[in-house]
């Protein structure tokens, strides 16, 4: 026991690392985050100062014995609230304040301890968009059909699809393409009700859209495809329009216009008699 209490002084005046870095959060656009100042037992912080390290270095947040002050004209201007407990919450938060920060932390004994955090801001997933692709239909027995979901203008977006009603999900790795982002399922008369969700998400957030593919399949058997239309309807279209001119050129002359297409064209042929 005596052994031990002549340790504690050298434990308790053992020097702090000049930083420690490594520790990340996560915040949503529109959220708040709170950035946690770690104060070590034995380390009474006289001033602790918040600073923003990227783009630009800027001030952003003071505490000096006791009095906070976060009325610094940086980007976080109006958006910064520093606790008592030193820790810094930001919000409302924007797409561009991802980046790393800083808390400089001073002990009335003058000793000085940097803590360096990262924050990565990500955007709230929408609902994704599901396509249904039918390959092969057979009415109404079979269906093959390709599943493609889709988010627009998100990073960090992780696909993964869902058999609604079932609690072992039934997807299979081999059915599914693009990181997960399209599922090729095969379907029977005895699956009309089954259906499957796309579940798209990111870091701090998730959406989903359900689709029932068998109603794509019956939808798109009674349909003829546009390569079908097309090949219709160009070819109608040419004949009614080579029909229409043949009429024109064959119209007698008649009207105003006509007569006087008429009369040049008797005045050609007497200024150029025939020999």
């Amino acid at each position: 026991m005596a052994a031990w209490s002549l340790w504690l002084p050298l434990l308790w005046a053992a020097p702090l690392p000049v930083a420690a870095t490594g520790a990340q959060v996560q915040g949503q656009v529109g959220g708040s985050v709170l950035l946690a100042a770690e104060c070590h037992p034995g380390f009474h912080v006289r001033e602790a100062i918040w600073r923003s390290l990227w783009p630009s270095e800027e001030l952003l947040a003071t505490s000096f014995r006791g009095a906070l002050e976060t009325r610094y004209h940086s980007r976080f201007l109006g958006r910064t609230q520093l606790h008592r407990n030193l820790s810094l919450q930001l919000g409302p938060l924007e797409p561009g304040d991802s980046g790393n920060f800083s808390v400089l932390l001073v002990d009335t004994g003058g000793r000085a301890w940097t803590q360096i955090l990262q924050l990565k801001v990500y955007d709230a997933v929408p609902r994704p968009m599901v396509q249904v692709f039918i390959a092969v239909s057979q009415p109404p027995k079979t269906c093959q059909a390709f599943l493609s979901c889709w988010v627009p203008n998100i990073s960090d977006i992780t696909y993964s699809w869902r058999l609604e009603g079932s609690i072992d999900f039934g997807i299979e790795p081999d059915g599914l393409f693009t990181d997960g982002q399209v599922l090729r399922v095969s379907l029977g008369s005895e699956d009309k009700g089954m259906a499957f969700s796309c579940v798209v998400s990111n870091p701090v957030s998730w959406n989903s859209t359900i689709v029932t593919p068998w109603e794509s399949c019956h939808h798109e058997a009674g349909k003829a495809s546009y390569k079908d239309v097309l090949l219709v309807v160009v070819p109608v279209l040419l004949l009614l329009i080579l029909a229409g001119l043949s009429a024109w050129y064959r119209i007698p002359c008649s009207g105003r216009k006509k007569k006087d297409v008429c009369a040049d064209e008797d005045t050609l042929q007497t200024e150029n008699p025939l020999v």
